[in-house]
């Protein structure tokens, strides 16, 4: 009996299909073995294991079933005992299969439809992962597409013989594409997914506006004029900060080019996006002044912890600085990654009056002076207490109007009033039944102490029983971080473990 036909159409057939889908001939064939193998195990059981295989040069369709050579069957229809493996083959191994030729398939109308239905499925996972394989590191390019089509208001985009996906929110506001309308975007991610478009392009993406720059200036291109910071509100507003490794070019002059025509460039492809380009320093202070332009900045008060940064700037520049609808400031604080607040020079003036009397205020309660003498320590940067108790009595003494004897005697009553602080809320540390070994934690300031009492953690088991999370919202987020918090929970835990470990093992009775 013949076990093979030959078909000589199948490779013309592929040949059409991996030109057309641009895969290669290859997969084309073996989407086409794998329908074979299905409707030959429609035919002789699901459960068989049934292979196809097509000759690459004649198109010859071999079909065949293998049977694995086992020790123990556990599925009888594609396994064989060894004991009669060898009896049909002597020389077999377990492990190894023994091949049965079977007749070639007469497709009718059924097998014929699952067997299309395979080889198209097939062929549009090769053509997936082709085009996986072609833009995977293509992500930070430029593409020019045609739309194919809109499903829901995104639009899908024809690249060559690919497709992408641009989102109606990656779109610039009000701009509208039509059917067979050439678009540029910008891929910002490739990946593998189940079903769907892979490539994913964006117009609002800041870095679209970044390499917009580098096709239009040739200095970027090149590299000597460096993009270090976009900032955008797509379609209306954008800063970008820029600076240069050859001191003779002039990165701004160079970006907006001879009369205005590299920018006037890219504001057109961004449908009329006003551009400002700022210089880049290094320093955190300069950089946020520039970025606030066009406004005029007269003071920076930069607070490196908590990653803000205070502005002063003219009262009649505030609504500039700001910008419509805090515009202007919002994009300079994406721009230096500071969270950046405005002030006028009169309200920066009128609170900087009010700490000064409040701070006087504090001095002249707990040291019993005048308001002469606590003006004059404000003055001089001394604004608690604490400040003023280990200061050196010289240093004092060098503010005009003071002289040792009285700088000796301030140093005596700050020292005097916190040690009366620190013994009162000793007392209502105890009061509220915090113990010891908290203390002796040396891990928390007395008001510290006094927070953990009110909220019941008087104890180290009550402490460690604490997520560290649960301890912040009692000290507060200025007081500790997360990872402060676990360390202390982990130091009030060892004394369970040194339990654990004092205990000897009981012996068993009996």
């Amino acid at each position: 009996m013949d076990t093979s036909v030959s078909r000589p159409e199948l490779l013309l057939v592929a040949d059409a299909v991996a030109r057309e889908k641009a895969i290669s001939r290859d997969e084309v064939l073996e989407a086409m073995e794998q329908a074979i193998q299905k409707a030959g195990r429609a035919k002789y059981g699901h459960e068989k294991d049934i292979r196809a295989v097509i000759d690459r040069k004649t198109g010859e369709v071999r079909l065949s079933r293998w049977t694995e050579v086992v020790e123990e069957v556990e599925h009888e229809d594609s396994q064989i005992p060894y004991a009669i493996a060898i009896k049909i083959q002597p020389n077999i191994k377990i492990g190894e299969h023994i091949i049965d030729p079977l007749p070639p398939i007469d497709f009718g109308r059924i097998a014929a439809q699952t067997a299309k239905q395979v080889i198209v499925q097939r062929v549009r996972e090769f053509e997936r992962n082709r085009q996986y394989e072609d833009f995977k590191d293509r992500v930070g390019e430029i593409v020019n597409g045609t739309i194919k089509r809109t499903e829901y208001g995104n639009l899908l985009v024809e690249i060559g013989s690919s497709e992408a996906l641009l989102r109606r929110d990656e779109l610039i506001p009000r701009e509208n594409f039509r059917n067979s309308e050439r678009v540029r975007a910008y891929i910002y991610d490739v990946r593998k997914e189940p079903r769907g478009p892979q490539i994913f392009l964006s117009r609002s993406h800041p870095a679209f506006l970044a390499k917009l720059f580098a096709q239009e200036v040739p200095e970027i291109y090149d590299g000597i004029i460096e993009i270090k910071a976009v900032a955008r509100d797509p379609g209306s507003r954008a800063k970008m900060a820029v600076t240069s490794k050859d001191t003779t070019i002039d990165p701004i002059g160079a970006c907006v080019g001879v009369r205005g025509s590299r920018v006037q460039a890219v504001v057109q492809e961004l449908q009329g996006e006003k551009i400002d380009i700022v210089p880049w320093s290094g320093q955190a202070a300069t950089f946020v002044v520039n970025a606030l332009a066009p406004a005029e900045v007269t003071k920076v008060v930069m607070d490196e912890e908590a990653g803000r940064v205070e502005v002063v700037v003219p009262d009649d520049q505030l609504s500039l600085a700001i910008g419509r609808r805090g515009q202007n400031v919002r994009l300079a604080s994406q721009l230096t990654r500071w969270d950046i607040d405005i002030l006028t020079e009169t309200e920066e003036s009128e609170r900087r009056q009010e700490e000064f009397k409040t701070r006087t205020a504090t001095l002249v309660n707990d040291l019993d002076v005048d308001d002469v003498i606590a003006g004059l320590l404000v003055t001089e940067g001394f604004h608690n207490i604490d400040e003023l108790a280990f200061a050196a009595p010289e240093e004092i003494a060098e503010i005009d109007g003071f002289d040792e004897n009285v700088a000796a005697e301030l140093v005596q009553r700050a020292e005097e009033f916190l040690v009366k602080q620190q013994d009162s809320l000793d007392q209502k540390r105890q009061e509220l039944g915090v113990t010891d070994d908290i203390v002796e934690l040396d891990c928390f300031t007395p008001q510290m102490l006094i927070l953990l009492g009110e909220k019941g953690v008087k104890t180290l088991d009550d402490l460690a029983d604490l997520a560290s999370d649960e301890l912040i919202d009692i000290l507060g987020t200025d007081s500790l971080d997360e990872e402060t918090a676990n360390a202390i929970i982990m130091r009030a835990r060892e004394h369970w473990f040194d339990d654990e470990e004092g205990q000897e093992p009981q012996e068993n009775e009996g």
